[in-house]
């Protein structure tokens, strides 16, 4: 726990959120920016090498020499990376790697990381900073960030002559952004690994046994993490308790992930459960944190300073920042590591900077969006 007075809590926040709204205020020029810095990376890689990055330097030229691809796509080149070629799509050596929890065809994905791409990860704390920053609510650096997140360290694989750690996402952003914001993470993200990597029951019963143990009794003041787990965990201390979450703590703010709908179709039953939280929505993948939500408009908005945007619209690719409100269009996000990645999410544009992950790209999604906003009153409000 940390007592931090305004005026350093200011300077502090400020350095971390300054070059995310600045990039909000001027998004051309921001992606304009980070494109070069990575065509400078690509051109290091033999990837970018194949596609001509050292010659790259508009935008148009990056569509004409880089195709858009998929994971399927990308699959057989990163596991060329994890036998050992390394330089086929990194320009640095990798730290560990990333799985998702099966969300393609039902197998995980495995993502690189490197030391680029952990430094930009910190910016999942971005949401809470960025709430302290305009409700002077400093003391919430007093209490403690109920960690409710999976496992950043399932298993090793074996990458050339080295053998490197691999996690959940989720787990991953929390034992970096711990590092760099003033609040301690109970658990600690050692603790949960410690535990292992299932993602069975028992296995959550044991992480969350672990949580309520070592927070039951302190001031959570932030819960972090994946929006159905925060949901499962709070059912879980009413089960084995007797108590909900709003008994026990009264909670600033849940910044929360993985799923859309978090300030819509969730928000009653997080209420319910938490108490009248601040709900802030993260809007991260396996393979980057791609943005957070600024205020109290139930969106979220891009790190235009760390990634580069596109999506691909009825009416063609286009900036994401191009978009016009009410239209919807599929993310092509470029990481440090992967041009023009197709993501397959489907991303609904309201004014800018605000936009909502409807859910995964196939045409039965907006049809679910729009029965859920119907169902929820919402009605695309933001």
């Amino acid at each position: 726990m940390m007592n931090i007075d305004p005026e350093s809590g200011a300077q502090l926040l400020k350095s971390q959120l300054q070059p995310w709204q600045e990039a909000l205020a001027a998004p051309q020029a921001a992606q304009e920016t980070v494109l070069h810095r990575f065509l400078q990376d690509y051109a290091k890689t033999d990837y970018g090498a194949q596609h001509g990055a050292a010659q790259v330097e508009t935008i148009e030229d990056y569509r004409r020499a880089f195709p858009i691809a998929t994971y399927e796509i990308y699959k057989p080149l990163i596991q060329r990376v994890m036998a050992g070629d390394i330089n086929l799509l990194l320009c640095e050596e990798p730290v560990g790697w990333a799985i998702t929890r099966g969300s393609t065809k039902g197998e995980s994905k495995f993502i690189p990381m490197t030391a680029t791409d952990l430094r930009q990860r910190i910016s999942a704390g971005r949401a809470m900073m960025n709430y302290v920053a305009g409700s002077g609510r400093f003391d919430l650096f007093t209490g403690v960030n109920l960690n409710l997140n999976f496992p950043a360290v399932v298993g090793k694989v074996k990458v050339g002559e080295r053998e490197l750690e691999y996690g959940y996402s989720s787990g991953i952003y929390t034992k970096y952004v711990s590092a760099f914001t003033p609040i301690r993470s109970l658990p600690s993200q050692d603790e949960i690994d410690a535990l292992g990597g299932g993602t069975g029951k028992r296995d959550w019963d044991k992480r969350f046994e672990l949580a309520y143990r070592l927070c039951k009794d302190q001031n959570v003041t932030l819960v972090g993490g994946v929006c159905p787990t925060a949901l499962r965990f709070a059912k879980f201390v009413r089960k084995h308790y007797g108590q909900y979450p709003k008994d026990l703590w009264k909670t600033q703010i849940m910044t929360l992930g993985s799923v859309p709908g978090i300030n819509t179709k969730y928000q009653p039953a997080l209420n319910a459960l938490y108490g009248r939280v601040v709900i802030r929505e993260i809007y991260g993948t396996t393979e980057g944190m791609f943005g957070q939500q600024l205020d109290d408009k139930r969106a979220w908005s891009p790190n235009y300073d760390l990634f580069f945007f596109e999506v691909m619209t009825r009416t063609g690719i286009k900036m994401l920042h191009e978009m016009q409100p009410g239209e919807i269009g599929s993310l092509v996000v470029s990481t440090p590591m992967l041009p023009r990645y197709r993501i397959g999410d489907l991303i609904l544009a309201f004014e800018p900077p605000y936009f909502r992950c409807i859910g995964r790209d196939n045409w039965l999604t907006p049809l679910r969006y729009a029965w859920d906003e119907i169902n929820t009153f919402n009605l695309n409000q933001l």
